[in-house]
């Protein structure tokens, strides 16, 4: 029985097959009901009951090897005469479509990028903060309308639970356990209890910077605004500060850049004045140094901060704050060049 397996498995292994209709024929011969493998299996039957432990495994590796054989015939006959030299047999069967970053995404990194080369160093903290750290640490007053629930989401009614209104207080976080000199950048995400339109939202982005050292003035707050604004809208974009007041710098100001559509001339962007508001900045109040256990006889420094939908809007003329956390698929390909 094992020499006729044999003799069987040596005959499969020289065929060869013109067309599709010698290979049926094979594949009858060999594989059909009646053909010669199944017929060993009749045959087995008068096997001595001492060899079916190895007659039996023999006959279902000569019938699995003379599918295989078949099927190999019938691929080589199928593609007999295709042209594969220019086909990538190695590609998915289905294409496959190349995602793209999301714009803030990309103006994120850009901004960090900027600030990296000045020596700064990313830190990040908890969307869920305490009121320490969100105000009383940073100048907050007690009455301040910021605490109030139309400006805040507290979680569970606790006033000392809440989701942070502004990254600065990842700020206080570093003050409080780092020694100066200081220089960090704080990009995340933050929460405000405002209706949602195309002008605002309840939650949206921001980055702040920090420097703290000794003999940190203004002139070096406005060098470097000067120059994080000419990096990210191009080397001719002018800036102007303007007096403004915050609880946690003084003095404040508020940074305007060159519109960037008109280049100053005056559009409907910037409503005829040549100018764009794009973020709040000044020098650390005192109180907050005092607050974070940092002396500020010793030491001074600025802040800056800034939302990167803000940035994102004069960078790409997206008019609907609320295209940025809608999903639609239309709106993300637009920026399939621009990472």
């Amino acid at each position: 029985m094992l020499d006729k397996i044999k003799q069987l498995h040596d005959e499969i292994a020289s065929l060869t097959a013109a067309d599709s209709a010698e290979v049926e024929a094979l594949r009858i011969k060999y594989l059909s009901k009646k053909g010669l493998v199944p017929a060993l299996m009749n045959d087995f039957r008068s096997v001595p009951a001492d060899q079916k432990r190895t007659v039996g495994p023999a006959i279902n590796e000569l019938k699995s090897f003379a599918t295989d054989k078949i099927n190999a015939l019938r691929e080589a006959v199928e593609n007999k005469g295709a042209d594969l030299s220019g086909i990538d047999l190695t590609r998915s069967a289905s294409p496959v479509r190349l995602g793209t970053r999301h714009p803030l995404s990309i103006v994120r990194e850009e901004i960090i990028a900027i600030f990296r080369r000045l020596g700064f160093t990313i830190a990040e903290g908890p969307e869920i903060e305490d009121d320490w750290h969100v105000f009383s640490s940073l100048n907050f007053a007690e009455d301040h309308p910021a605490r109030d629930m139309q400006d805040t989401f507290f979680i569970q009614r606790n006033p000392d639970v809440l989701l942070r209104t502004h990254t600065s207080s990842v700020q206080s976080r570093v003050m409080e356990c780092t020694e100066p000199p200081i220089r960090i950048i704080c990009p995340g995400r933050v929460y405000r209890n405002e209706a949602i339109s195309a002008r605002a939202h309840c939650f949206f982005h921001q980055v702040e910077a920090l420097y703290v050292d000794k003999d940190v003035t203004f002139a070096d707050l406005r060098q470097t605004l000067m120059y994080f604004a000419q990096e990210m809208f191009g080397p001719d974009t002018k800036i102007r500060l303007r007096p403004s007041y915050f609880p946690f710098t003084e003095p404040s100001a508020e940074m305007d850049i060159s519109c960037n559509l008109c280049g100053g001339k005056g559009c409907a962007f910037c409503k005829g004045t040549g100018w764009v508001e794009i973020l709040g900045c000044g020098m650390v109040d005192p109180n907050v140094l005092r607050s974070c256990k940092i002396d500020p006889e010793a030491y001074s420094g600025f802040a800056l901060g800034m939302g990167i939908e803000r940035i994102t809007n004069l960078k790409y003329q997206v008019k609907d704050l609320r295209m940025f956390s809608e999903n639609d698929v239309r709106f993300l390909e637009e920026f399939t060049a621009a990472h």
